[in-house]
């Protein structure tokens, strides 16, 4: 039984190392004429097909449960999926990869003022500290003194990227827990994809996609690179190890290893896209994590139940 947490750590980690390969994929996309709204919908719609076979069989026929819990599912489509890479996906096209990235990941500091300010649950000591760690390394990140040139737009997306997170964590929290993880996932990005294609096929959001060659590491290469890699890499293998990492683990202890994401994003950025923040950012980025490592660290001491007895922050891929 020794070997069961290695290989939860081990598939934790890939699937971390996976989901931080999606901005890389956008990237390429989205710089050779596709709009985010489309490789969204590329990726989740995709994927939600993958992974339908084994949400069916996860599910053993309980339709009821699916049933009972739509309106949980309609609504992660929506803020969970849909909302967070649209915004995360739009943010790649003015900020660096992991720049964006951080900016998303501070979701999780908003959900401890959305948790104090709805439920009344005040925040410890160490959840202050790593909420103020932080909001100081978003001041190093978004570099106010301009030496960066970031683009205003690009972190207004980055900002709603972590809105789309918060309200992920806040309903997967919530979610039943006869509900399975993969069927939530599938289900999920099956709304997302849904609502995007429908809102986009009105005109309100741009979609647009070329089908011709693409730049991916200074290669020019088909456009099925990219879409393979949102879909089978950054979706399919991420849910699917980080689901089987997480159950092997426990939510909050794979939580902490879902934080390289930030690392490796960072990592593949550099290698592929010659994208590297400057030194500043970097402190930055760090007091950003170790600040989201501080509140997960605080929910491991127990969090007080609620008046309004909805469980604790669930913690797992998004």
């Amino acid at each position: 039984m020794q070997s069961r947490p290695t290989v939860g750590a081990a598939l934790a980690l890939l699937s971390a190392v996976t989901f931080a390969t999606s901005g890389t994929f956008a990237r390429s996309l989205i710089e050779a004429g596709w709009s985010a709204e489309a490789a969204v919908i590329a990726r989740v719609g995709v994927a939600a097909l993958v992974l339908a076979i084994p949400a069916l069989l996860s599910l053993r026929g309980r339709w009821h449960v699916l049933r009972s819990n739509s309106a949980a599912v309609v609504m992660f489509g929506l803020l969970g999926v849909a909302l967070a890479q649209v915004c995360f996906f739009n943010a790649v096209r003015y900020l660096p990869v992991g720049i964006a990235l951080l900016l998303e990941y501070l979701g999780i500091i908003l959900v401890v003022g959305w948790m104090w300010l709805r439920h009344g649950q005040r925040p410890r000591r160490l959840t202050v500290a790593g909420s103020a760690a932080a909001l100081c390394g978003l001041a190093f990140v978004l570099d106010l003194t301009g030496t960066a040139g970031f683009h205003p737009v690009g972190v207004l997306w980055g900002l709603g990227a972590a809105f789309g997170l918060a309200g992920y964590f806040v309903l997967a929290g919530r979610v039943d827990p006869r509900l399975p993880s993969v069927a939530m996932a599938s289900g999920g990005m099956a709304v997302g994809a849904a609502v995007l294609l429908l809102v986009g096929l009105t005109g309100l959001l741009p979609l647009r996609a070329t089908f011709g060659d693409v730049t991916f590491a200074g290669h020019r290469t088909t456009w099925l690179l990219p879409i393979v890699g949102l879909t089978l890499v950054a979706a399919v293998i991420a849910y699917l190890a980080g689901i089987a990492g997480t159950r092997i683990l426990g939510p909050r202890l794979s939580s902490f290893v879902g934080l390289t994401e930030v690392l490796f994003a960072v990592l593949i950025a550099w290698l592929f896209l010659d994208e590297l923040p400057t030194a500043w950012q970097l402190f930055g980025g760090a007091l950003i994590v170790a600040g989201v490592a501080l509140v997960r660290l605080d929910e491991l001491r127990g969090t007080p139940a609620p008046a309004t007895g909805e469980p604790a922050l669930a913690a797992s891929a998004r």
